[in-house]
């Protein structure tokens, strides 16, 4: 039964970390972005983060956070959250779920410990700023 379930392939639609200025934060901080490049809507999408790793050894993990949007449209992108400094050296998972006309989509994303830095931005579509994208 479980080889008859097909699960469709996740295209143009990735997640970006890009850097923006905080009035509340003084600072310049890393916030999440979903972003749509595709022709479609998404509807009834379900982002579900967490980070984890090991710090000195040390195992930690965060809590769960749950986002979800009714839609994002084709060609669009969604501010998901904001990712705090101390946890850039953990790796930062979010499960993306959403529906593209009756036909569910899932896809894991996962920006691997110490990648969000300066040192690896690259311009994301769409938003046209430089960040750092995970397909």
């Amino acid at each position: 039964m479980k080889k008859d379930i097909i699960i469709p392939e996740v295209e143009n639609v990735f997640l970006a970390a890009v850097q923006e200025w905080s009035d509340d934060f003084m600072e310049k901080v890393w916030y999440a972005y979903l972003v749509n490049d595709s022709d479609f809507n998404l509807d009834s999408v379900m982002v579900v983060s967490k980070a984890f790793g090991t710090i000195e050894g040390e195992m930690k993990k965060t809590s769960i956070l749950r986002h979800a949007f009714v839609e994002v449209p084709a060609v669009s992108v969604v501010k998901i959250e904001m990712i705090e400094k101390s946890l850039l050296v953990l790796n930062n998972e979010f499960m993306v779920t959403f529906f593209i006309g009756n036909t569910l989509y899932d896809k894991k994303f996962i920006f691997k410990s110490n990648l969000i830095n300066e040192n690896n931005t690259e311009e994301v579509p769409i938003l046209f700023v430089e960040g750092i994208m995970v397909k």
